[in-house]
C-alpha cells in the first residue's frame, strides 16, 4: 500500500510543482514506483514539466464522470520509468470533491510505493480536495514573508484535516539573495514562522528549473537533484541528517 503524500504551499509561485516533479523522479531512483496527481484544476502543469502533454485525452474528471476507468487515464513518463502522471482537469468547473478524491486515492494506491499530490495554492476547495486523502503534507515555501504567513494558515487547515504529519520545504533557496533581503536573521527564524519541522532545503537551481519548463526529467549533477535525492530519502524513512 502506497504512502500517499500532498505537496502543499500558502501562495503560488514557490516553484511546488517544480519540487513534486522532481521529488517524484528521485523516489523513482531510489526503486520506487510512483504516481503524480495534478490536483490543480483549470492550471495544470505536472504533464508538461514530465514531457506527456502530447499524449493527454483523458483527466482526472473523465475518471470521475465515468468517461473511462483509471488506467486510460494514468500515463507513463517516457523519460522516467516508473513514474506515471493523473492530469487535472483543463476547467476549475470540473473540480474533484474531497469525498471522491478520497475513494480514488484509496484505489490507486494500491498499486504505487508513493503517491504525490501536487495540490493547489491556498486553502480553497481544491486543496481540501487534494489533501484529504494525504497520510502526510510537504509544505513547499521560499524565505519571503507572504509565503511563510502562507504557510502557517495552511498548517492550520491541514490540522483541521488531521493529517498527523507536516514537513516544511524550503524550495529555490539562494543565500546571498536572503541575506540581502535580511527580513529574517536565519533559517531557523524561518522555520520557526512556519511552524513545520524541515524536511529539506533546495537551492535555487535555473538549470534544474529549465528542465522542468522544457518537459526533461530533473536528473544528472544540478544542485537542486542532489537536494531532492535526500529529501526522498528522508520520505523512505531513511535518517539523513541535514546539511549547514
Amino acid at each position: 500500500m502506497g504512502k500517499v503524500t500532498v505537496i502543499t504551499s500558502g501562495k503560488g509561485g514557490t516553484g511546488k510543482s517544480t519540487f513534486t516533479a522532481g521529488c517524484g523522479a528521485a523516489l523513482v531512483r531510489r526503486g520506487s514506483r510512483v504516481l503524480i496527481i495534478d490536483c490543480d484544476a483549470g492550471m495544470r502543469g505536472i504533464d508538461l514539466m514530465l514531457g506527456v502533454s502530447g499524449e493527454l485525452v483523458f483527466d482526472i474528471a473523465d475518471i470521475v464522470n465515468g468517461n473511462c476507468p483509471p488506467a486510460s487515464a494514468i500515463y507513463p513518463c517516457k523519460t522516467v520509468p516508473e513514474l506515471f502522471v493523473l492530469p487535472a482537469p483543463q476547467n476549475v468547473r470540473d473540480e474533484v470533491s474531497p469525498y471522491i478524491m478520497k475513494q480514488l486515492v484509496t484505489v490507486l494506491k494500491k498499486y504505487y510505493d508513493h503517491i504525490l499530490i501536487d495540490c493547489p495554492a491556498g486553502i480553497g476547495i481544491g486543496m481540501e480536495s487534494a489533501s484529504n486523502a494525504a497520510d502526510r503534507a510537504i509544505l513547499v515555501a521560499n524565505t519571503e514573508p507572504l509565503t511563510i504567513r502562507g504557510c502557517d494558515k495552511v498548517r492550520q487547515k491541514l490540522r483541521e484535516l488531521h493529517i498527523p504529519e507536516i514537513r516544511l520545504v524550503i524550495n529555490r533557496f539562494h543565500e546571498r539573495s536572503f541575506r540581502k533581503l535580511g527580513t529574517f536573521s536565519d533559517l531557523d527564524a524561518v522555520i520557526d514562522k512556519a511552524g513545520a519541522r524541515l524536511l529539506g532545503i533546495v537551492p535555487e537551481d535555473p538549470s534544474a528549473a529549465a528542465c522542468a519548463q522544457k518537459g526533461l526529467p530533473i536528473e544528472g549533477k544540478h544542485k537542486a537533484v542532489y537536494a531532492f535525492d535526500r529529501i526522498a530519502a528522508r520520505l523512505d524513512g531513511v535518517e539523513v541528517p541535514l546539511e549547514e
